[in-house]
Order: C-alpha cells, then sequence, then structure tokens
C-alpha cells in the first residue's frame, strides 16, 4: 500500500444541489497600477504613523505618572525636612534666648523684680508695705532698686526686702496682703520650652508650604 499526501483543502468554487454559486473564492489581484501602489503605501503608511503616536503618547502617559509620583514623594520629603528645620531654627533660637537672658540677669538681677513693681504700681499703691523675698546675696541691692522705682512711681508705702537662701540669684516673691506675684528664670525657661515644643509638635507637617 502506497501512502499518499494528503492534499491540502483549497476553497475553490462550491455550487449547491441546483447548479449554482454557492461559494466562490474571492480573486486576488495580482497587478496593481502605479497609482493603486501609491495610495497602499500611503495608506500602510499612514497606519503606521498612527501606531506610532499612540505608542508615543502612552509611553508619555506613563513617562508622566512616574514624574508625577516622583514628586509627590519629593514634596513629602521636603515637607520633613522643612519640618526638622522649622523645629530645630526653634530651638537654636530659644537656646540663644536662654544665653541671653542668662547673661542679663547675671548682670542686672534686680531687673526683673523692678519691672515687676513698675508692672503692680496700680495693685500695690494703696498698700503700706511690700515684702519681697530675694536671694541673700540680693537683699541689699533689691532694696535699693526698688526704693528707687517706689519714689519714681509715686509709691508712699514701705518696701521691706528680706534674704530667703531657697531664692535663686534673679528669683523673687512680691507680697503686698492682697495679692502676690513671684519669678523663677529657671521654672519661666522651662515653660516657655515646654510651649514651644507644644506648638512645633501641634503644627507637625501642616505649616504653610515652603513654595507657593
Amino acid at each position: 500500500m502506497i501512502d499518499t499526501p494528503p492534499r491540502k483543502f483549497a476553497f475553490d468554487t462550491v455550487f449547491d444541489d441546483r447548479g449554482g454559486v454557492a461559494y466562490e473564492p474571492p480573486r486576488v489581484k495580482k497587478n496593481f497600477t502605479l497609482e493603486e501602489v501609491e495610495a497602499a503605501k500611503a495608506q500602510a503608511y499612514a497606519e503606521g504613523e498612527r501606531s506610532a503616536v499612540a505608542r508615543a503618547e502612552q509611553e508619555a502617559a506613563h513617562a508622566l505618572a512616574d514624574i508625577a509620583d516622583a514628586v509627590r514623594e519629593a514634596f513629602g520629603a521636603l515637607a520633613q525636612v522643612a519640618h526638622e528645620h522649622r523645629e530645630g531654627a526653634a530651638m537654636l533660637a530659644l537656646a540663644c534666648g536662654r544665653k541671653i537672658a542668662d547673661a542679663a540677669l547675671t548682670h542686672f538681677p534686680e531687673a526683673p523684680v523692678v519691672a515687676a513693681l513698675e508692672a503692680l504700681a496700680r495693685e500695690v499703691e494703696a498698700q503700706p508695705r511690700i515684702f519681697v523675698r530675694v536671694a541673700p546675696e540680693m537683699e541689699e541691692r533689691t532694696q535699693q532698686a526698688l526704693e528707687a522705682v517706689a519714689a519714681q512711681i509715686g509709691y508712699q508705702g514701705q518696701i521691706v526686702a528680706r534674704a530667703d537662701g531657697a531664692m535663686a540669684r534673679a528669683a523673687f516673691t512680691f507680697d503686698w496682703g492682697e495679692g502676690r506675684a513671684a519669678f523663677d528664670p529657671d521654672g519661666a525657661a522651662l515653660r516657655v520650652a515646654e510651649t514651644l515644643e507644644a506648638a512645633i509638635a501641634a503644627e507637625g507637617l501642616h505649616a504653610e508650604p515652603m513654595f507657593s
């Protein structure tokens, strides 16, 4: 028995039972005019160009999305850096202020108690006596400074400065019977630092942007 290779199915003309044409394969045109060739080339070129433009637009869209993501990440990092910068600057300013205040209190330790008497002039003007507690080394200096201020503001009562070993150099307490005032430089510095830290923590990363 001789094996014969299978025949490829050919899509030839097919006739129906009545002899009519049921199917006729399309005729493949083998000869083209120059105009037809140029038209086919132009169409192929246009389709290729549209395809290339579409790919380029898609790639550009992807690139823009990547850039947007990078910008968002960059601004997030920048916001963190800005917050740390603000925090560092605030703490540096606080440290500088503390140094300046300490130097001022070293040279003029009576300044806070003098300022307190000036601020309380209306409160104490009718009081016969004011008791002021200060550090032992500040007793005489404070007494003289307060008497000078009392004369300037017209206070007619008596001011008595008393030494208190528990007082820091620039600290004091005012007692005029109906009221009391006090100042502690260390406590005041601590409260300022706590207030500043709380403000920075509350601000977080929601401060005004560095760039508009």
